[in-house]
């Protein structure tokens, strides 16, 4: 543990110095033509940790250590000198007092004051709206948000928490009562795998509306004023997909388990690239800006092969050669350089075209171009090779009324927070059938038209 912990310090000092020199202050993070990557990781003690009492999964102690902790952050410098991280602690793993933890919180304490990371709090170690009443979140997220503050020490207060997807008042309680206006709060696409559903938001930053956190704020009286962010940057491509269907998976993109542990280091790297390429190249001229996001929890560390590990380091190192403007920030600095340029969703008008990389479930004919903004989400899919004409395979509208689920009970989680309506890329319903922009409604037609005239 000893030499471990020293080359972490060691590369703390070292990336201290770089960040200082290299990351511009917070106040001068502008959007506009820049490239950004957020990079999260979670600090758990169970799986999921259902309620403050209640988890799933077995006990992760033994491969939550200083050194796992330690390797991941010297994986990091070592590929982007400078970089911050966010650190996401779940509740038992701020209150364990087992030696491993205890000593996981006093180096990631060290990370902040030497790297600038951010350290946060977790609710649920994921999905907490299914499993735990709103209210209990919220005071889940105000108690451990005191742990997080007395563990770092000189009045430390995050900009920003993580939780894979949080329920609307929870986004309310967090920016109105905690002072704190950015969250990881919806993972884009997300259904039918791992342990919650939340598909039917944009897949870059917005401000949710009091009715569902994946719904835009249609107005004022519907704002909530969260930035909210995805977790995983996917391909779009395999996002459509329903979990697993077809062998494939579905969140295959820039994360580990889906990309080199599934697909080896060699294919993995190739789709990692594409998919940030996607973003850092055509994205930026269509967005003005280019943004990839990803979590390497830090279980992964030991549980994975440790050539993983390395892919982390080969990744960041090939992103800064291509794009050697790009930014590795906390969350909370990325969410509040949005926040200070967008007081609204009024702006909102997020394009993105990609055409299939051949690996994976990301095929190599097919050509999807997504259309976001505060009204409705829209995703056209078309065989390019053969010139084919696309058709709608999601039209998701936000100026309709949306519901989340009541509070789960005991024993009764409920699991999917999705919002779903008129058409759903997962095709889980009959409506769901792809169709030409022609055949909806007028009514319809003319909502589309309003944002893009050039698909008529």
């Amino acid at each position: 543990m000893k030499n471990t912990l020293s080359l972490a310090l060691v590369a703390c000092v070292l990336g201290s110095a770089l960040n200082a020199a290299q990351t511009p202050l917070e106040d001068r993070l502008t959007l506009k033509n820049h490239r950004f990557l957020t990079l999260n990781t979670v600090v758990r003690v169970n799986q999921i940790e259902s309620a403050r009492n209640l988890n799933v999964g077995s006990d992760e102690a033994a491969i939550h250590t200083p050194e796992t902790a330690a390797a991941f952050r010297s994986a990091v410098a070592e590929g982007f000198p400078g970089a911050k991280v966010t650190w996401a602690f779940s509740w038992l793993a701020l209150q364990d007092e087992r030696p491993n933890y205890a000593a996981i919180r006093k180096l990631v304490a060290g990370y902040h004051a030497t790297f600038g990371d951010e350290i946060t709090f977790i609710p649920g170690g994921y999905f907490a709206p299914m499993y735990s009443p709103r209210a209990q979140v919220n005071r889940d997220i105000k108690e451990a948000l005191q742990r997080v503050g007395d563990m770092v020490g000189n009045g430390y207060r995050p900009k920003s928490l993580v939780a894979g997807f949080l329920s609307a008042e929870n986004l309310r309680y967090l920016a109105e009562e905690e002072g704190i206006h950015v969250c990881q709060g919806t993972i884009w696409s997300q259904y039918g795998i791992d342990n919650g559903d939340g598909d039917g938001s944009i897949s870059y930053p917005y401000y949710p509306s009091r009715e569902h956190a994946c719904k835009p704020a249609q107005g004022r009286a519907d704002f909530i004023d969260c930035v909210n962010l995805d977790g995983w940057t996917c391909d779009f491509l395999c996002a459509r997909r329903f979990g697993f269907e077809g062998g494939f998976n579905s969140r295959l993109g820039v994360g580990p388990i889906e990309s080199y542990r599934n697909l080896g280091v060699e294919l993995g790297m190739a789709e990692a690239m594409a998919v940030t390429a996607n973003h850092f190249d055509d994205g930026v001229q269509r967005n003005g800006f280019g943004w990839i996001t990803v979590c390497w929890e830090i279980s992964l560390v030991k549980s994975l092969k440790p050539e993983v590990l390395g892919c982390l380091t080969s990744w960041l190192k090939n992103v800064r050669r291509r794009w050697p403007d790009v930014r590795l920030v906390t969350q909370g600095e990325f969410g509040e350089a949005w926040r200070r340029e967008h007081p609204d969703n009024r702006d909102l008008n997020y394009r993105f075209v990609q055409r299939g990389t051949g690996i994976g479930g990301s095929e190599l004919n097919l050509e999807i171009r997504w259309f976001m903004n505060s009204s409705f989400r829209l995703a056209i899919l078309r065989d390019w090779q053969k010139d084919e004409p696309g058709k709608v395979i999601d039209f998701t509208r936000y100026d309709l009324t949306a519901h989340e689920p009541a509070d789960p009970t005991a024993g009764k989680p409920s699991r999917n927070w999705s919002l779903i309506n008129r058409i759903n890329q997962k095709r889980r319903r009959a409506e769901d059938a792809p169709v030409l922009l022609s055949a909806l409604t007028r009514e319809e037609q003319a909502l589309i038209r309003k944002y893009y005239p050039e698909l008529f």
